[in-house]
Parts: C-alpha cells; sequence; structure tokens
C-alpha cells in the first residue's frame, strides 16, 4: 500500500510501454492532464477497510462466543474488507501505471512494498508461537512465509491452526495479481470506452457465480469455525487466488471507465448506501454466500470510482482529511499486524478453547480496546520503521531516477 494515488497526471492513461495506448486514451479523454495527483479520499477508505477486518476477528470476543452464533453483520465485515482492498488494488495500480514502466520494475517495488512487512511479522508470529508453545510445523509456516498458502485447499495451512497470522493468505493471492498485473492492464486497455460498463457488469456476474460453482466441490471436510461450510467451498470462493483476481479486474475496469471518461456521475454519498445495502443482504446469507463479494464487490467497485471522481473534482470528503489519510497509510501495516495482537495481546485468542466466553463485558470492552490501541500503535511502529524506508531504500534500483508515482502504488490487502 503506497502512501496514497500519487501519479503525475501525463502517466494516468496506459501502462507498461503502452504509449499508443497512452495517445489514444488521451483523445478520448480531454480532461486527463487535469486528474489531480492524488486521491485522498480513497486512502481514507483503506482504513476503514482494514478496520472493519480488525472488528471482524475480534466479535467472537466481544459478543461472548467464538465460533457459529457471532452476529453475522459484523463478521461479515472482514470479507467485505477484503473484497474492497482487492478492488481497490486493481483501481489504483491502473490509474498509477506508467507507460514507461517496465514489468520488472513493477514487480520489484510490488515486492518491496510488501515482503518486508510481511517477513516482518512472519518472525514476530513464529516468535510468539515459540514462547506461548504453540506447535511450530512445516504446515503451518512454511506456506505461510512463501505466500502460498492460498493455493493450498487445507484449512490447517489456510489458518485453521491456531497461532498462525491468518490474513497474510490474501498477500498470497495479492502476489498472484501483481505477477498478471500487466497482461490484465493490457487486455483491458484493448476494450473500447463505449463496452467498459459491458465487461465490468459481466465480470461483477462473473464474482456472484463463484459460490454457486463451489457447491459442485466436495461437502466434506467442513471448516473448523463453521460447520455448515465445507473446506473445499471456503477454499474454492474465498482463497483460491483465480476465483478473487477478478475482484482485482473489476478494479482495473472501473478504473478505465473513470478515465475514459465513462463514469456515470454517481457521487459518493449513494454508493455508500448502496454499498451498506448489499453488505446487510451478504450478512444474511447462508454459509458460503455470506463469505464472498457477491453483489458487494460491485457495490465497493461503485464506492471506490465515486470517491475518486470526489477527488477528482476537489470536493472534500470526511475521508480525505489529514487523520484518516495518514490512518489510511498506514492501513497495510494495521491489516497485517492486528491478528498477531488478537491472539497473543490481551483477548489472548491462541489459548482460547472456543467455549463460551465468561468474563464480564466490561473486561471484554477493555480488552477489545486495548487490542485495537496496541495494533494502531504497532502498525505505525511498522509503517514507519519498515515499509517506508524499505519502499524509499529498495523501490529501484542504484543509481536510477524514477518518478515519485513509480514508486508509490498500492497493495491492498487485506
Amino acid at each position: 500500500m503506497p502512501d496514497s494515488p500519487s501519479v503525475p497526471a501525463s502517466q494516468n492513461a496506459g501502462g507498461f510501454g503502452n504509449r499508443k495506448n497512452r495517445r489514444e486514451t488521451d483523445m478520448q479523454t480531454p480532461e486527463a492532464y487535469t486528474r489531480p495527483n492524488r486521491l485522498p479520499s480513497l486512502t481514507g477508505m483503506r482504513f476503514i477497510a482494514a478496520f472493519a477486518v480488525l472488528v471482524s476477528h475480534v466479535t467472537g470476543w466481544l459478543v461472548g462466543t467464538m465460533h457459529p452464533g457471532l452476529p453475522y453483520l459484523l463478521t461479515t465485515l472482514g470479507p467485505v474488507g477484503v473484497a474492497f482492498f482487492f478492488v481497490l488494488s486493481g483501481f489504483i495500480l491502473t490509474w498509477v501505471a506508467d507507460p514507461d514502466d517496465t514489468a520488472g520494475l513493477f514487480w520489484r517495488r510490488r515486492l518491496v512494498k510488501i515482503l518486508p512487512n510481511h517477513v516482518t511479522t512472519f518472525a514476530a508470529t513464529t516468535a510468539a508461537m515459540f514462547v506461548a508453545g504453540v506447535p511450530i510445523m512445516l504446515v503451518n509456516t512454511v506456506p505461510v512465509l512463501l505466500l502460498i498458502e492460498p493455493w493450498i485447499p487445507n484449512f490447517d495451512a489456510l489458518g485453521g491452526l491456531r497461532g498462525i497470522n491468518v490474513p497474510s493468505w490474501t498477500l498470497g493471492c495479492e502476489m498472484v495479481f501483481y505477477f498478471a498485473f500487466p497482461w490484465l492492464l493490457r487486455a483491458v486497455e484493448r476494450i473500447g470506452p463505449s463496452r467498459l460498463w459491458a465487461w465490468a457488469g459481466g465480470v461483477a456476474v462473473t464474482v456472484i457465480a463463484v459460490p454457486f460453482l463451489a457447491l459442485l466441490l466436495p461437502t466434506q471436510p467442513a471448516t473448523s469455525w463453521d460447520p455448515t461450510i465445507p473446506q473445499w467451498h471456503s477454499w474454492f470462493a474465498y482463497s483460491f487466488p483465480l476465483t478473487r483476481i477478478l475482484e482485482f479486474v473489476l478494479g482495473i475496469l472501473m478504473a478505465r471507465i473513470v478515465m475514459t471518461g465513462k463514469w456515470i456521475r454517481l457521487s459518493m454519498t449513494p454508493a455508500l448506501l448502496l454499498a451498506v445495502v448489499c453488505v446487510v443482504v451478504q450478512s444474511h446469507l447462508p454459509g458460503i454466500f455470506r463469505l464472498c463479494a457477491g453483489p458487494t464487490a460491485f457495490a465497493l467497485a461503485l464506492v471506490i470510482a465515486a470517491g475518486a471522481c470526489a477527488d477528482i473534482r476537489g470536493a472534500r470528503t470526511p475521508l480525505g482529511g489529514r487523520v484518516m489519510v495518514w490512518l489510511g497509510e498506514i492501513s497495510f501495516a494495521l491489516y497485517i499486524v492486528h491478528y498477531i495482537v488478537i491472539q497473543y495481546g490481551p483477548i489472548g485468542l491462541v489459548h482460547a478453547t472456543g467455549a463460551e466466553v465468561t468474563a464480564p463485558l466490561s473486561t471484554r470492552l477493555v480488552d477489545v480496546l486495548l487490542t485495537v490501541v496496541i495494533s494502531l500503535v504497532l502498525a505505525a511502529a511498522l509503517y514507519t520503521l519498515v515499509e517506508r524506508p524499505a519502499v524509499r531504500r529498495f523501490s529501484r534500483p542504484a543509481g536510477r531516477r524514477e518518478s515519485p508515482a513509480a514508486i508509490t502504488s498500492v497493495t491492498d490487502r487485506q
């Protein structure tokens, strides 16, 4: 995740050496050279999404139970936050794509953005596992370290065993997205502006179809966290990179819709209301359908595009203020560190038995508040001491000058 989406306006069209496409897009979009260099509202949105994931992970402790029976509206915020990051990642990477960039330099920047935080939190998690007496095995360490766990339909690798930093699976998906992005961008750039909405709608419908396809897979074994959801269904619909890449592509398409002047002028307020309605509906769906992005992915894409357009117009939004932008800057660090705090901090989820929580509500509220505060402090430290220095030092080869936009782009996480 970058500090914020930032790119010289002249680089906002076309990418990865595609100068011809850039010229054609500029002719189609006279306003291309008047776009702002920063989209602060999208940066602020990143914190909301990361905090939503944190809320979903502490819900069990807060309401007094660790397994099924949780208020589904709160637990659905986690999957929604992940879907938001996947869509946002496609949108921002398209927005900042540099026509003079190369795939190699792009991949270098993405690795520098992800790996320092990932390796640091992996080392911290492993140390905490050792101290807490959590079994350290190949299945709950090696796939996580290599970011290949979303490819493995085994819930032990994906987080079924307590102690590992579960959110890291989304980084494995992002790695796949980044590898494919140069080709995906070129493919989407070949789509005529008049057909972009149709393609976006088609991808959104495909996202909705994913859990239906998952029903064709085996129904045993069940996930450890919900006996009504088969492990194979959860993996295919929620974790498998080749199904989650659909949300990333949706973000690419939505960015191209805005960049080519085909946006429908939908403002942030109705887009947010639509997203809230979709989240409520999703929270009442059964089993695997509650986990998947479904129609919420398209609503989130509209929110992202509406926020970008508000920034383009220079409109002030509550998400674009100084505090929200700073919180958005540390959102990747918050996302990747908060689950460690939940497991080994005041809540101590790693030692939970899954039985009814008997602690008084006041104690649980204090534990949750402390967890949030500690997570924010550690996120700020991780961003300041690890993420930002690594990006500044290693984003470009020694001796090569690059524009700040080429160094900053988005990891979205999740």
